[in-house]
C-alpha cells in the first residue's frame, strides 16, 4: 500500500506541474481531479481511503490505451467514460505500472484536453520538444 501511495503522490505532483493544471474536488474531498482549461485530464481520487489509490486517464491513442488496459486490474472507466477512451488503473496491484509510466499516461491525457498553447509550453520544457517515450509496465 505504501508503494501505491508513493506512486499516487508522484503522479499527482507531476500532473500539477503541467502548464496551468489545477486540482479540484468537485464531488468532495475524497474525489480529486486535475484539470486544465476547466477540463479534467486525470481523476485521482485520494490516497487516504480504505482502498488502495488509483487513477483514471483519457488515452485516445490506441497503442497507449491498449497498453494501459494490460495493467493488472485496469478497466475502462465507469459511467460511460470508458467509451471515450478513459482507463482506470489501480495502483495497489502486484505489477502495477511504475510512476514513470503513469506520468506518461497523465501527460497523454493532458495533451488530449489541453489547448494548443498549453501543449506548446509543455513541449518547450523538454529538450527537442518531444513527448516522453512509453516504457514497459511494472
Amino acid at each position: 500500500m505504501k508503494a501505491a501511495v508513493r506512486k499516487w503522490e508522484a503522479v499527482r505532483a507531476f500532473a500539477l506541474g503541467l502548464p496551468e493544471a489545477v486540482e479540484e474536488h468537485p464531488w468532495g474531498p475524497e474525489d480529486g481531479v486535475v484539470k486544465v482549461n476547466k477540463k479534467i485530464f486525470v481523476f485521482l481520487g485520494n490516497a487516504d481511503g480504505p482502498e488502495p489509490p488509483g487513477l483514471s486517464v483519457k488515452l485516445k491513442d490506441e497503442a497507449l490505451h491498449g497498453h494501459a488496459l494490460t495493467a493488472p486490474g485496469a478497466r475502462p472507466t465507469g459511467y460511460g467514460l470508458g467509451r471515450a477512451g478513459w482507463v482506470s488503473v489501480p495502483l495497489g496491484e502486484k505489477g502495477a505500472p511504475s510512476a514513470e509510466v503513469l506520468c506518461e499516461w497523465v501527460e497523454e491525457s493532458y495533451r488530449t484536453v489541453a489547448l494548443k498553447r498549453h501543449v506548446r509550453e509543455l513541449d518547450s520544457r523538454r529538450p527537442g520538444g518531444a513527448p516522453v517515450e512509453i516504457g514497459p509496465i511494472g
